[in-house]
């Protein structure tokens, strides 16, 4: 007779957006140049743009944090927002997506941040002129903004990137497992997040530390 499966406590995990905790690497040095040189920027608006879990909110965060900027998901942006959004100066506009977007907010959003001389960071996982728009004078707007592409992690910082997951779960990484899941999982930010994540719920659900073993169980290779 099968046991029940045990389900595993999701408890709630807090990961650092301080400055001292972004990992730098090839893919990422001219965004983190980009937020460290504010406000001496080439415009008065700047976009990242990368792949999910590239570390786009890690660097907003941090440029939010020395701009003052207000923080808003692209998704929530309308019209009627448009004052209060900018009352700071400065604004981090997070995840711009191809839809769930209102164009005619972002193209007066991009107007006043000119005419009053504040700054905006956008972040988005498409570059800006990917971005299908409606407005044609909101595409020449987006075409003009300076954007900075995120690569995927190269192997070093993939293996920061590891550490510093399981860091973030309180969890203690071997050399061993680091270098198992690194010939195992899908080499990008999201592959690194999604199998750490696998990893801290299976251990606390079979009550096993993080292990090598429990790596292997867990990540076989498909003709395994």
């Amino acid at each position: 007779m099968n046991r029940p499966r045990q389900l595993a406590l999701a408890l709630p995990h807090t990961e650092s957006f301080a400055r001292e905790d972004f990992l730098p690497g090839p893919g990422n040095e001219a965004a983190l140049a980009l937020v460290d040189r504010w406000p001496d920027w080439p415009a008065r608006a700047a976009v990242l743009a990368g792949p999910e879990g590239a570390g786009k909110s890690h660097l907003g965060a941090i440029w939010a944090q020395t701009a003052g900027a207000r923080i808003l998901a692209a998704r929530e942006l309308g019209e009627a927002d448009l004052p209060e959004a900018l009352a700071t100066g400065a604004l981090l506009l997070e995840d711009l997506a191809p839809d769930e977007r209102d164009e005619r907010a972002l193209f007066h959003l991009l107007n006043l941040v000119r005419e009053h001389q504040a700054y905006l960071l956008i972040t988005s996982r498409v570059m800006p002129v990917s971005l299908p728009v409606r407005i044609p004078d909101l595409a020449s707007r987006l075409r003009a903004v300076p954007a900075v592409a995120m690569a995927p992690p190269d192997d070093a910082l993939l293996r920061s990137l590891l550490v510093k997951l399981a860091a973030d779960r309180q969890l203690a990484l071997g050399e061993d497992v680091v270098t198992f899941l690194m010939a195992r999982i899908e080499r990008s930010f999201a592959g690194a997040r999604a199998a750490i994540a696998r990893l801290d719920e299976e251990a606390m659900r079979l009550k096993r530390p993080v292990s090598r073993a429990l790596a292997a169980e867990l990540f076989r290779l498909p003709d395994a």
